[in-house]
């Protein structure tokens, strides 16, 4: 068992789930097993992990990663992704960087808070972390008469054939992470 705690570390000693438990050795045991993905994997590790109901019976993976160790799981995102959706049959794996949002400093002090630290940014990053490996080429935001709100996103016409089926996975993890109601589209090109 202790094979397994090296790939998860929580904040404050906290004792991770079972689910979490069950994502770390799925990492050890690639780790182990997977010859390519071996020497890229070897100091990698998790934060958390969480089991996200998109529709119907379709559950999505979400896992947590240290932001400092985004880029090492951004060269590697496509290879770990693709094997971990087998050891995870029938659930989309996303992988998402732990980013902390500050709260606004109180008026009158002299302390600032870092661009990267704020709501909108976090929320941003995070969006761009839950569709790799595509790229977002445009955003839209539709006002509705009722005064609700919905995101339009444009993804690069590339990766159609990587992401196209989890668009909706996309929409509700990004619900449920974020609180915002998002369609994900590709661009209609004009021939």
């Amino acid at each position: 068992m202790f094979t397994t705690k090296q790939k998860i570390h929580k904040d404050n000693d906290v004792e991770p789930t079972e689910f979490e438990e069950s994502v770390a050795q799925a990492l050890f045991d690639l780790e182990n097993t997977n010859q390519e993905l071996k020497s890229d994997l070897k100091d990698l590790y998790i934060n958390s992990a969480t089991q996200i109901d998109v529709s119907g019976n379709r559950k999505a993976v979400v896992i947590h990663v240290p932001y400092r160790l985004r880029k090492a799981y951004r060269k590697i995102h496509v290879r770990l992704v693709r094997e971990l959706e087998k050891k995870f049959s029938g659930k989309d794996v996303i992988l998402l960087a732990t980013r902390r949002i500050l709260r606004p400093p109180k008026k009158g002090s002299a302390v600032q808070r870092p661009r990267s630290r704020t709501l909108t940014s976090v929320h941003e990053a995070m969006l761009e972390d839950v569709v790799l490996p595509a790229e977002i080429v445009g955003k839209r935001i539709r006002y509705r008469i009722d005064g609700s709100k919905i995101m339009k996103v444009f993804l690069d016409p590339k990766e159609r054939n990587n992401t196209e089926y989890k668009l909706e996975t996309f929409s509700a993890v990004y619900r449920k992470l974020a609180g915002k109601d998002v369609v994900f589209e590709y661009p209609v090109t004009e021939a």
